[in-house]
């Protein structure tokens, strides 16, 4: 990997990546990212100490750098904050306008019947409860208002 000093572009910026199994979306530099973890949303600057956190389904959102402000929906995974870079490997990212509206409905009303269906299985309810955030996240990725 090129040494962000030798681009007088990129210094002092996040060099930000998001990965998913299928391609890469997004290679770019942000002065600030906001990710969705599974306990809460971080927010990433330059100088950032050395974090590694499992991602949750939301918004991740990239302020200020070359591209300007941008979001994408990701659901799962993990991300790597390190001083001058943020790694996201995330199961399923999407840009807001790439977002089926059906499909996330349809992924609701599943999550709604493993819920109606988990009887005395734990499992199922957190599966359901999964298969619902993430549903809804996507619902309101695609509609620019995100939970």
């Amino acid at each position: 990997m090129a040494d962000i000093t030798s681009n007088p572009s990129r210094e002092g910026k996040l060099v930000v990546r998001l990965v998913t199994p299928d391609r890469i979306l997004l290679d770019d530099t942000a002065d600030a990212v906001e990710l969705p973890s599974t306990s809460g949303y971080l927010e990433a600057l330059y100088g950032h100490a050395p974090l590694l956190a499992e991602l949750g389904a939301g918004e991740v959102r990239l302020h200020g750098g070359s591209s300007g402000d941008q979001k994408f929906f990701v659901a799962w995974g993990f991300v790597e904050v390190l001083p001058e870079r943020v790694t996201i490997l995330a199961e399923e990212a999407l840009r807001p306008d790439e977002i089926d509206r059906t499909e996330a409905e349809g992924e609701l009303k599943r999550a709604d019947e493993i819920w109606k269906g988990a009887g005395d299985d734990g499992s199922k309810y957190e599966e359901a409860n999964a298969l619902t955030r993430k549903a809804e996240e996507k619902i309101a990725s695609a509609e620019g208002k995100s939970l």
